[in-house]
Formats: structure tokens, sequence, C-alpha cells
């Protein structure tokens, strides 16, 4: 079905995840898949991370208004919430990733890559933990990674039958 005119400008712009500790998974997001920090903002008892890839090469000539701007006005943002506290709460269970009872819930995000074979190797030596590997299971063009918080980080080819 075609869009309507009232829904023309939509578009999906963000999924946001609950992380236990912020730095953690900020180093996961941005070194290990390459996001970009665009926004972070601060309230009393949780902050909000922005993260994008930046396609355009054109974050670091941004200020910071333009970055919030363009974390509102894209596709494709992660959020992730930090809950003050649940980094040093040794009671903490942490979140629910909606995998342990399959079926029921939120499933995983999802990473384009150009090469998933040389993408899946560098995940490896940087010791991310997989839930599938690419040698696994019947579906030998896709692979599952944990985020620190157990999320599920499907990696898939740019293209299908490139790699």
């Amino acid at each position: 079905m075609p869009r309507s005119a009232e829904t023309a400008s939509f578009k999906f712009n963000h999924t946001m995840l609950r992380v236990k500790d912020p730095k953690v998974s900020l180093d996961f997001y941005t070194r290990i898949i390459g996001m970009n920090l665009l926004t972070e903002k601060k309230f009393s008892d949780f902050t909000l991370y922005f993260l994008a890839f930046d396609v355009d090469n054109k974050f670091d000539s941004l200020n910071d208004e333009e970055k919030a701007n363009e974390a509102r006005s894209r596709e494709g943002v992660l959020e992730l919430t930090h809950n003050h506290g649940t980094e040093s709460d040794p009671n903490f269970q942490g979140y629910a990733s909606g995998n342990s009872d399959p079926g029921k819930g939120f499933g995983h995000i999802a990473i384009a890559v150009d090469n998933i074979q040389k993408a899946c190797a560098r995940f490896e030596q940087l010791g991310v933990p997989f839930k599938k590997k690419l040698t696994e299971g019947k579906m030998k063009n896709i692979a599952f990674m944990l985020d620190p918080d157990g999320y599920w980080v499907e990696v898939v080819p740019s293209t299908f039958g490139r790699d």
C-alpha cells in the first residue's frame, strides 16, 4: 500500500536499548561496531546516548546542535539509555534482551557490512562473544554477536551473494 499524504514525511528514526554500563556499551558500539556518538542528554536519573554510522563522513564538521538535529532527523539511530547507578549495583540483574524466551519480544538489531568474513574475524579478534558464528547453523551468510548487555547484534552482508 502506498504511503498517504499524511504519512509521506514519516521515517523510522531510532531504536532504544537500556544499558547497564555506558562506558562499556559506548566502547562496543563506537570502537568495535564503528558507530559515532552524535549526542548525549543527561537527566537527573538517566542519560541518553544517540549513535549512528557516519555514512557521509560529516559528523566531525557538525557542532553539538547540528549533531542533535542529525540524531532527530535521520534514520538508523541507536539510542542507549543508561539508568544511573546500574553500573555499580552488585544486585542489578541486567535487562531482558527478548531472546531468553524466543518468540516473545525483542529479537535483535542488525548491521550490514561489506565483507562479512573479514568483519566477523575482526570481531572475534576483539573478543566479541558470538551467539551464532558464520560457520554455525544452516544460514552461513549471517552471524549474531552479543553486545555487553546480551543484546543480539546480527551481522549481515551489505549485498546478498557478495560474501
